[in-house]
């Protein structure tokens, strides 16, 4: 009875593929949960080094300057549940040996460094192909229910990882934690593999039933990875809010992950009271994280641009609560807060993608997005332990909450991502996008818009 009420009020779970993705989504998280703190915690008992603990962050980030694309252009050749799968044996590899390494004793750092490339490869290959999955397994009428319930499995089993991933390493060390993140990745094969998705029909393709025409000749030869690239950006760099929005991320994250991922265990193990408090601090913002995916199921802002480029000045709130030595409570109160910001914005991104780009190129614009959006993070990594050393940790930690107010006063300057607003549509699809003035005075087809029976299949 419950099921029954449960899939009328939520469509998308009454299909056979988005329920296996959510329990992937539920197993994934869990395990890269104690990635994120075992790693930490592991390169810091092995060295005491800040400095180090950014080579090997910034060795986890760096992968995704050249796999992003690649996955992009695969996942749009191929079924994007297989890469996913190739991305998580390649992070139950690396994080199971550190593990291993760990718990049978001090591995060396260049060791943790090539670990921690090919977790970053696997990381790398996950996002494009993660962004064009969801939209090829539910209808564009369910894509937003979609897209918000399967981030709060995600949301939810981070949590609950995050939470218990501190207890482990407090209790047991980060070895332990590490191989039970290779444990947990691999058990989200069997579930990816069950997976079916119908191949897109590309543009001018030759239909699946004929391959081989009368003749008996082959069919056109699939497009150089080269000339998808090319695609791919020259779509990409169509739309003015996508790519300023991606700059100012670009140096966001770079900050975010100098001034909080690096530098965050140092400060929790130095005043807060070591992995179990960042553990808490992570389990708080994955509260937020859920929180913020019931209310996206239910509010959208007005102007979606905007609202991403706001957040991503709101992100400052990470290094800056932590550089001003807070209280614990205050901090993880914060980082809630946050989360419940960062996931409405997460999801609000998620639909307007799917929306705006189309299907076949997807994965290719998800990847330019993904490594736009990541590719200062190996800088602020590699930066944030020699600057800390140099200048101090919460000096460290002000600029890189300075930097982050910068980048998105400056991405408020194009007319498109201030301008751009949601328009209702009678069409299958959930909200559509358009500038005001757009929407006034120029009629669909010079906008490029596609009609009304083409939206159905963006």
């Amino acid at each position: 009875m419950f099921t029954r009420a449960l899939t009328r009020r939520y469509p998308a779970l009454s299909n056979r593929n988005f329920r296996l993705l959510l329990a992937d989504r539920l197993l994934a998280p869990a395990a890269a949960a104690f990635s994120l703190v075992g790693v930490a915690f592991a390169v810091l008992a092995a060295t005491g080094s800040t400095a180090d603990l950014s080579f090997v962050i910034a060795a986890q980030a760096a992968p995704s300057l050249v796999f992003l694309l690649v996955g992009g252009v695969f996942a749009d050749r191929v079924p994007p549940q297989l890469v996913i799968v190739a991305a998580n044996v390649m992070v139950a590899v690396g994080e199971g040996l550190f593990g291993i390494l760990v718990l049978t004793g001090h591995p060396a750092l260049w060791v943790m460094i090539a670990l921690e490339v090919l977790n970053g490869t696997g990381i790398a290959l996950f996002y494009p192909a993660s962004m064009a999955l969801l939209p090829r397994l539910v209808p564009a009428e369910q894509m937003r229910e979609a897209s918000a319930i399967s981030r709060l499995a995600m949301n939810a089993a981070m949590m609950a990882g995050a939470a218990l991933a501190g207890e482990c390493v407090a209790a047991f060390g980060p070895g332990w934690a590490l191989a039970a993140c290779g444990v947990g990745m691999l058990g989200t094969v069997p579930l990816l593999l069950a997976i079916r998705v119908r191949p897109l029909a590309q543009p001018g393709s030759v239909p699946a039933a004929g391959h081989l025409g009368a003749t008996g000749q082959a069919a056109e030869h699939a497009p150089s990875m080269i000339r998808e690239l090319r695609e791919g950006w020259s779509e990409f760099r169509s739309h003015t809010w996508l790519w300023a929005t991606v700059l100012q991320y670009t140096v966001v994250l770079a900050a975010w992950c100098g001034g909080f991922q690096v530098l965050g265990p140092a400060v929790a193990r130095a005043h807060l009271g070591g992995p179990a408090a960042w553990g808490l601090i992570s389990a708080a913002e994955a509260t937020g994280l859920i929180v913020g995916g019931l209310i996206a199921l239910r509010w959208m802002p007005r102007r979606p641009i905007l609202y991403v480029v706001l957040i991503g000045a709101v992100i400052a709130v990470a290094p800056l609560s932590l550089a001003m030595l807070l209280p614990l409570a205050v901090i993880c109160v914060t980082s809630f807060g946050l989360g419940v910001a960062v996931e409405t914005m997460s999801v609000l991104w998620t639909v307007t993608m799917a929306a705006k780009i189309p299907p076949d190129k997807l994965a290719r614009v998800s990847a330019y997005d993904g490594l736009g959006s990541s590719m200062g993070m190996p800088v602020g990594a590699l930066v944030a332990g020699p600057l800390a050393a140099r200048f101090g940790v919460p000096a460290t930690q002000y600029g890189a909450a300075a930097i982050t107010l910068l980048a998105s006063a400056l991405a408020l300057i194009p007319r498109d991502v201030r301008r751009t607003r949601w328009c209702p549509a009678q069409t299958a699809l959930p909200i559509e996008m358009l500038p005001d003035e757009a929407l006034r005075a120029v009629p669909e087809p010079v906008l490029g818009v596609p009609a009304l029976s083409e939206r159905r299949s963006v």
